[in-house]
C-alpha cells in the first residue's frame, strides 16, 4: 500500500474493502461505522513549513496503511491537517479541529499550548475530550498531562530532557565550556534551559547564551559571538535549517569543534541546507534523540510496512529509522488500541487505557492487528512497540531510550549511542515545573 501527502486541510482517503481484507495477515474488512476525526496541528506554512509535509505524512501512514484496515470499534480515521501558520496560531488552529471538524482526537499539541490550555481543559469537562496524543509535546511542562482531565499523551520525552542528554553528551567528548544558541520558539527555549541546568552536575561551563529569532537568513553574529569564545562544544536548539545555518556560518568565522543539537536534525532538511562540508571540518556533529527497539517483530512489520507505504513519496519520508516517523507510529497505534479497549474515545476512559494497553500484565504483542484481536478476545495486552515498552510516566510521557547520533562525513548518520540512563535521571529534579493554584490554573 502506497500512501501519497495531501496537502492543506484535507482527509485521508478510506482504504478499500477488498484492500482492507487483504492487506494486513489477519485483518477484516472495517465495519460500517461514523468515522472518527482526527486532525493534526501541522506545519504547513511559515517558520518549519519545510517539515510540514513529512510530519503530516507520519500522522497519515499509521492512520491508512495501518490503523483503518481494521479500525478500533469500526469507526474509521479521517485525518485533517489545520496549518498553525508557522507555529504563532496553534490556538486557531486547535479551535477549528474541534469546531469545524469535531475532532475526538487532536495530535500533536505543540507549542502553543499555554494560550488555549484552559479552553482545553473546559472542553475536555465538558465533552469528555478531544484527547490528544501528541508526537513531540512541545514546551509542555513534565508535569502536566497523562490523566482523564488533561489527556495529552507524549510519543517523545521532554524538551528539557533533550538538553539534559546534550550536556551528558557534551560531557563524553570531554567539553569543559560550551556555548548554548537557541531559536526564540519556546519548546527550544525550554531544551535550553534544561541544558542550562545540568551544566553544573557536569562540572561543565556556559560561556554565552545565544537568544535569537528563528528563520533568519543568516545568524553572522551569533556565528561570530561562537568563533571569538571558541568553546568546545555548542549545544544547538533550533529549526534543523537555522541549526545548518549557524554551523556554516561559524565555519566562515573561523571555529570548529563539537556540535550537539536535538532530534530536529534527524530531518533530511538538516543535511540539505549544510552539506557535507562542515562536517569533515568540524570535530563532530550530532543530535540528541532516541532509539527503536529493533530486536522485536514491531520493528519487522513497522519497517517493512512503512518502506511500501512511502514507495511512491519523496525520499524524505521513507527512512523508517527516522524518530518522527517511529514514535509517531507508535503513539497512534497505542491510541487506536486505547480506543479499543476503553469503547471509544472519551477522555476519562481512554487516559486510563492508554496505560493499561502498554503495561504488564498481560499479552505481549507487537502489532496493531494482533493486539487488537487480543482485545476483542476478552485479553489483557502488553503492547510493546517500536519505541520499546511503551510504558507512561505520570504525566504521560513515553519510555524511550535517549540517544546520540553523529553525522559521518558522507552525510549519512552513525548507528545511535545510547546515553547514560544513569546521568540522565540524576538531572529529571531539574526539570521545570508548571506552578498550579487549587484551581488548576497553571503558569511556566
Amino acid at each position: 500500500m502506497r500512501i501519497g501527502f495531501k496537502t492543506g486541510r484535507v482527509g485521508v482517503g478510506i482504504a478499500t474493502a477488498a484492500l482492507m481484507a487483504t492487506a494486513l495477515p489477519g485483518a477484516v474488512a472495517a465495519q460500517e461505522g461514523e468515522p472518527v476525526a482526527v486532525c493534526e496541528l501541522a506545519y504547513l506554512t511559515g517558520d518549519f513549513s519545510e517539515l510540514g509535509p513529512t510530519l503530516s505524512n507520519d500522522v497519515n501512514v499509521p492512520a491508512e496503511a495501518v490503523i483503518n484496515l481494521d479500525p478500533p470499534l469500526g469507526r474509521p480515521w479521517q485525518v485533517y491537517h489545520e496549518d498553525l501558520v508557522g507555529g504563532t496560531e496553534e490556538a486557531q488552529a486547535y479551535r477549528r479541529c474541534v469546531d469545524q471538524h469535531g475532532a475526538e482526537v487532536v495530535v500533536s499539541i505543540a507549542h502553543g499550548y499555554r494560550t488555549y490550555r484552559d479552553q482545553f481543559l473546559e472542553g475536555v469537562a465538558e465533552n469528555d475530550g478531544p484527547v490528544s496524543p501528541s508526537i513531540h509535546g512541545g514546551s509542555i511542562p513534565s508535569n502536566l498531562g497523562g490523566t482523564p482531565d488533561e489527556p495529552i499523551f507524549r510519543a517523545q520525552g521532554s524538551d528539557e530532557g533533550l538538553g539534559h542528554g546534550a550536556v551528558v553528551k557534551a560531557a563524553d567528548l570531554g567539553a569543559e565550556d560550551v556555548v548554548i544558541f537557541a531559536t526564540e520558539i519556546e519548546g527550544f527555549q525550554l531544551a535550553s534551559n534544561g541544558a542550562e541546568s545540568a551544566l553544573p552536575a557536569e562540572d561543565i561551563e556556559l560561556l554565552a547564551r545565544l537568544n535569537v529569532p528563528p528563520g533568519e537568513s543568516s545568524y553572522r553574529t551569533s556565528a561570530q559571538t561562537i568563533a571569538d569564545l571558541d568553546p568546545d562544544a555548542v549545544i544547538v536548539q533550533g529549526d534543523a535549517n537555522d541549526v545548518a545555518i549557524l554551523i556554516k556560518g561559524a565555519l566562515e568565522a573561523g571555529y570548529t569543534g563539537h556540535w550537539i543539537g536535538e532530534t530536529g536534525m534527524s530531518l533530511p532538511e538538516f543535511i540539505q541546507t549544510l552539506g557535507t562540508e562542515p562536517i569533515a571540518a568540524n570535530d563532530s556533529i550530532g543530535f540528541v534523540a532516541f532509539g527503536a527497539n529493533k530486536t522485536t517483530p514491531a520493528w519487522d512489520f513497522y519497517s517493512e510496512m512503512w518502506t511500501e507505504a512511502n514507495a511512491d513519496n519523496p525520499v524524505d519520508f521513507q527512512d523508517p529509522d527516522n524518530p518522527y516517523h517511529f514514535s509517531a507510529y507508535d503513539i497512534l497505534v497505542q491510541t487506536a488500541l486505547a480506543a479499543e479497549l476503553a469503547g471509544g474515545y472519551q477522555a476519562s476512559a481512554w487516559a486510563p487505557a492508554m496505560r493499561e494497553v502498554v503495561s504488564a500484565p498481560g499479552e505481549v504483542c507487537y502489532t496493531y492487528a494482533d493486539c487488537l484481536a487480543l482485545i476483542r478476545d476478552g485479553q489483557e495486552i502488553d503492547y510493546e512497540g517500536v519505541t520499546g515498552s511503551g510504558d507512561f510516566t505520570e504525566h504521560g510521557f513515553n519510555s524511550v531510550n535517549a540517544t546520540y547520533t553523529q553525522y559521518n562525513e558522507d552525510g549519512s548518520v552513525s548507528d545511535p549511542e545510547t546515553l547514560s540512563t544513569e546521568a540522565l535521571l540524576a538531572l529529571v529534579p531539574t526539570l521545570t515545573q508548571a506552578e498550579c493554584d487549587e484551581n488548576n490554573v497553571c503558569e511556566w
